[in-house]
């Protein structure tokens, strides 16, 4: 599969998106588009053709003297029995299709978070990819894989029956097919009325993305203190009503266009046929006298069922070129190949890792943030990392764990470049705590492990909360560690402060076999003391292993092997805390400050 950037302008292929939308769902459970198949085509045959053509031709030609009133009966019990049998197809088909439209969305939601696992970190920080991300998804939360198939179903359904009933006409008089004729200009209209539809949903998709994070925000614990506390509420409801505005100028921008395309249809699919299949049947009727009364009676209820068939076929071509254009989306989404790939190298025992000449700038920045950064970290040592706001620390971890590649330089992992090793074993080889920790809405014990624990697994998590520093607090808990971490599911979960959380999250990496152990801010929420102990219990934990830890304060930093100051994406300093508190540099002046403030002296700087 070839990468797909997001933001390449492409010509969308309809009949293969609309191939490969069908695809999908006939293998994530072809009961759903068999079902409806079954259920469709049955209806339209039935209504269509069986009921307002056939039996009415059998009627009217028994009325006229052609058949005796037992003949009249028997026809009728035929047509109660096929009615009865379409009834138990429908309950059935659509008892089927309930089911596997259920697994259908399982399925393909599966697929959709298996992908977006495999997406490179950069693709969060690009609004464009999240507009494609979105659309795709739209696919699962609106369904539109089971409107492909009853769409898909109707067309087959109104096709046949439209097939059949044509017949009948013609059988009567083939000059009814050039009243017919026009209904093929139907489905090219609806195939531009598609795209400019689509178009118009695309040119809203920044806006709804709005609408719904702003949806989104006022209903989160996060961000409630600061709405009632702040006038925030009102810019958001400011961005919320400038998002609508906007639409509604896009809605008009295509209103014309679309008014006009459905006139357009209409002329061809109702007046044109309508019209001229009544005039001429009946100047057969009144002049030709080659035109029976059942005759003429079903050329005017062929004519219907063609309207209506019609229809149906031109509203269901009109969806699927719709959802063929969102299934584009989904394509291009399944479609997309990672920049970061691994290699087949296995990793083994941590020995070393180096940064060489290393240089890195963001995907969207104008200056590099990493310039010919170059250091060296061993087995065993315990390094921090230190450096103002924006100094490039966490930059750095993004690196070594490879969420982004450099753009210069390389680095190497026990003597080789890092995209020899096979990544997820790269990656497993760390153990990570990063300054924006997240939890998750499941248990304790699961947050830490992971996955669902055991009672001896249990035992595990409970001494790794323990090193932490918030077993004390986790004990207290309704259902102790297997207490949920929110109480938006649960009346018995738990709302844990800002400081609680980061020990969980911490308390995740002593559950860890890990290699190499790497804290990016990982008591950004705790107090001095508190942080002063988890280092210490980490130091403990991580004995005889590496640490790479990135603090802001540089009390915590004294328990370091060496230190590493970071400035303006240079290396300024290395270390240790004596060396460096003498040599009278940045970290001196840095560490001095915070000092000071921790006396009282004066207000020190927040570095990060």
């Amino acid at each position: 599969m070839r990468r797909v950037p997001v933001h390449e302008k492409v010509k969308v292929p309809l009949i293969k998106n609309i191939a490969f939308a069908l695809k999908i769902v006939w293998q994530a459970d072809k009961r759903l588009l068999l079902g409806y198949l079954v259920n469709y085509t049955a209806d339209r045959v039935f209504s269509l053709f069986i009921q307002n053509i056939l039996f009415l031709k059998v009627l009217l030609s028994i009325i006229d003297g052609e058949g005796t009133f037992e003949d009249y009966v028997r026809y009728l019990l035929m047509f109660l029995g096929c009615s009865v049998f379409l009834k138990a197809i429908n309950w059935y088909a659509n008892y089927i299709n309930q089911a596997a439209t259920k697994n259908v969305l399982k399925q393909l939601n599966n697929k959709v978070f298996a992908k977006a696992t495999e997406l490179d970190v950069s693709c969060y920080e690009n609004p464009e990819f999240y507009d494609k991300y979105q659309r795709a998804t739209n696919i699962l939360s609106w369904s539109y894989f089971d409107a492909i198939c009853s769409a898909t179903a109707m067309i087959v359904g109104g096709v046949l029956s439209l097939a059949l009933v044509i017949g009948t006409v013609t059988a009567i008089d083939p000059a009814y097919l050039l009243f017919l004729c026009p209904v093929c200009l139907v489905f090219i209209i609806e195939i531009f009325k598609s795209k400019v539809v689509y178009n118009r949903d695309l040119e809203m998709t920044g806006n709804n993305r709005t609408k719904a994070y702003i949806q989104r925000t006022v209903f989160l614990k996060d961000f409630s203190k600061d709405m009632r506390t702040s006038n925030i509420f009102l810019v958001l409801m400011e961005r919320f009503r400038a998002s609508i505005d906007a639409n509604i100028v896009i809605l008009k921008k295509y209103g014309v266009k679309l008014f006009v395309y459905s006139m357009v249809s209409s002329f061809f699919s109702e007046f044109l046929p309508i019209i001229g299949t009544y005039a001429f049947a009946g100047y057969q009727f009144v002049y030709g006298k080659n035109l029976t009364v059942s005759g003429f009676s079903v050329v005017l209820s062929s004519i219907n069922s063609v309207r209506e068939a019609t229809l149906g076929i031109a509203d269901s071509f009109d969806m699927m070129t719709q959802m063929a254009y969102y299934f584009h989306n989904l394509r291009e989404f399944f479609d997309y190949e990672p920049e970061i790939v691994g290699g087949t190298e296995i990793c083994g025992e941590f020995e070393s890792l180096e940064f060489r000449n290393v240089s890195f700038r963001y995907p969207s920045a104008k200056k590099d943030t990493l310039k010919n950064v170059s250091f060296t970290i061993n087995k065993g040592e315990t390094v921090a990392l230190v450096g103002a706001n924006g100094a490039g620390k966490s930059t750095i971890v993004k690196l070594l764990l490879r969420f982004y590649d450099v753009t210069g330089g390389e680095i190497l992992y026990n003597g080789k470049n890092m995209k020899e090793y096979d990544l997820e074993s790269l990656r497993n080889s760390y153990g990570a705590v990063f300054q924006d920790y997240k939890n998750f809405a499941v248990s304790v014990f699961e947050n830490i492990l992971c996955h669902e624990c055991t009672e001896e697994e249990k035992a595990f998590a409970q001494k790794a909360l323990e090193q932490s520093g918030i077993w004390e607090k986790i004990s207290t808990l309704p259902k102790g560690g297997d207490t949920v971490l929110t109480k938006e599911f649960e009346k018995d979960g738990a709302g844990l402060s800002g400081g609680e959380n980061q020990k969980v999250s911490v308390a995740r990496l002593f559950a860890k076999d890990f290699q190499f152990a790497v804290l990016d801010e990982p008591s950004s929420a705790l107090d001095p003391i508190a942080e002063y102990k988890m280092y210490e219990n980490l130091i403990e934990v991580t004995g005889g292993k590496t640490a790479l830890y990135i603090s802001h304060r540089l009390s915590s930093a004294v328990l370091s092997d060496r230190i590493i100051v970071i400035g303006e994406g240079r290396v300024l300093e290395e270390g240790t805390h004596g060396e460096l508190m003498s040599r009278n540099g940045e970290y001196s002046r840095m560490f001095s400050l915070q000092a000071s403030s921790y006396n009282g002296q004066k207000e020190g700087e927040d570095d990060e």
